[in-house]
């Protein structure tokens, strides 16, 4: 995709890895990591260990989740300034305007992500 046409998707995305920082330091309260910022959580007396295993097994897939968001919108950053973005990794179609505008961090076209799904 030529520049010009993707500075939309990449004002788009950048706008959204703020969003995301964000929004996990305000979880976190501040720029530490979740497992450190629930760290306090794990260790009251009156939490059965069931519920401390439980919590701690949220905070991982929470963090897990955020960091998979991140990376995709990074890998869609990475690929604009590559020259590559909008093009399907899996087929080398191009990828419909209006996925993208749904989903700025797309890497595949809908048809190779179903079958990736």
């Amino acid at each position: 995709m030529h520049p010009k046409l993707a500075a939309p998707y990449k004002t788009l995305l950048v706008a959204q890895r703020t969003s995301l920082l964000e929004q996990r330091a305000n979880l976190r309260g501040g720029a530490v990591g979740r497992a450190e910022a629930s760290a306090e959580h794990f260790g009251q007396k009156e939490d059965s260990s069931a519920q401390l295993n439980t919590e701690r097994e949220l905070e991982f897939a929470l963090d897990a989740r955020e960091s998979a968001e991140l990376n995709q919108v990074q890998a869609a950053l990475d690929r604009i300034a590559a020259g590559s973005y909008g093009v399907c990794i899996d087929c080398g179609t191009n990828i419909p305007a209006a996925r993208l505008h749904a989903t700025p961090e797309a890497e595949r076209c809908i048809a190779c992500q179903q079958i990736t799904e």
